[in-house]
């Protein structure tokens, strides 16, 4: 058997139907999309299938539809002989991603993470509103000096994805300054996201109190494999520190580069992606260039997983 770590993707990897060819080829995989089709009562399963495109990126969709298929692919392998051949030592997630990672580490039921997931959404749906807010990534920076200068324009880091990637987050005047002092300052590129709001900063606070009221009503299981907080960027099995850590979430950095260099630290080679796209593969070959990843988009993925 390897030691690997399961990964799962955040907000923006979304595809108009992703994860159809598990709900036609895996009992396990249909199972969790009708769960979240029961869950939510909406028209869920038709939008991931079927879009359009602009309806699956609105957040109260883009999310709940993200983590199920992810928790869809993930079943999937679990029904594979080839899972008798991996030993998950960690599991983690970008953004969203951490709970999908919560959902694979037992701390809740796929049911009750997934309408967590849809409250989150509709509460930083409403943040976004209420404080009008941007982002953009900083490309080739050092992160010290990247630090100073957001605190000068009063922006944050919301997430620092690789040494060569940084994301920031704040009001959007205060995100254009920021852009223009990061540019002069020497940064290779800097580019404006096209979202919805300031995710992982204080415009998000707005959310914070209503999700922790929403999360009052789950109760978090002792966790079965350690998940690395976005928050801490160490591997958490206690259910009081998952509980102290995803509101934090919601306004503060994620700590990407951090947890793949502790899961690293604590000798994982493999990790297995598993979800939308390969972001996080890309994010890792630059953290770390000797780590291997290997993706779970398709059924054939799993067929072709080399253990």
């Amino acid at each position: 058997m390897i030691d690997v770590a399961l990964i799962f993707p955040g907000q923006g990897a979304q595809a108009v139907g992703m994860g159809k060819g598990f709900y036609d080829s895996s009992t396990a995989a249909k199972a969790i999309f009708d769960q979240a089709q029961s869950a939510l009562d909406n028209d869920l399963l038709d939008v991931i299938f079927n879009g359009p495109q602009e309806k699956l990126t609105l957040t109260s969709y883009s999310q709940p539809a993200i983590v199920t298929f992810s928790i869809a692919a993930l079943a999937a392998l679990k029904e594979s002989p080839k899972f008798q051949n991996i030993n998950p030592k960690f599991t983690a997630g970008l953004s969203l991603g951490e709970y999908s990672a919560l959902i694979a580490s037992g701390a809740f039921s796929f049911e009750e993470g997934i309408r967590l997931v849809e409250r989150r959404g509709a509460f930083m749906e409403e943040a976004c509103n209420i404080n009008k807010g941007t982002m953009a990534a900083v490309i080739g920076f050092d992160k010290d000096k990247l630090r100073e200068i957001c605190g000068e324009a009063g922006v944050q880091v919301a997430n620092f994805n690789s040494p060569a990637q940084i994301v920031i987050s704040g009001q959007v005047e205060k995100i254009e300054k920021a852009c223009e002092t990061i540019k002069e300052a020497g940064a290779k590129t800097v580019i404006p996201l096209e979202v919805a709001g300031a995710f992982h900063s204080s415009l998000m606070s707005p959310a914070v109190d209503q999700f922790k009221e929403e999360l009052s009503k789950v109760t978090i299981k002792p966790l079965v494999l350690p998940v690395v907080s976005n928050v801490t960027a160490v591997g958490e099995t206690d259910p009081k520190a998952v509980a102290d850590n995803l509101p934090k979430q919601i306004i503060s950095s994620v700590l990407w580069e951090d947890s793949v260099r502790f899961m690293a630290s604590q000798g994982i080679t493999d990790f297995i992606e598993i979800g939308p796209g390969r972001v996080l593969k890309g994010l890792i070959r630059k953290i770390d260039s000797s780590l291997k990843v290997h993706n779970i988009q398709t059924p054939e993925d799993v067929v072709n997983l080399p253990f």
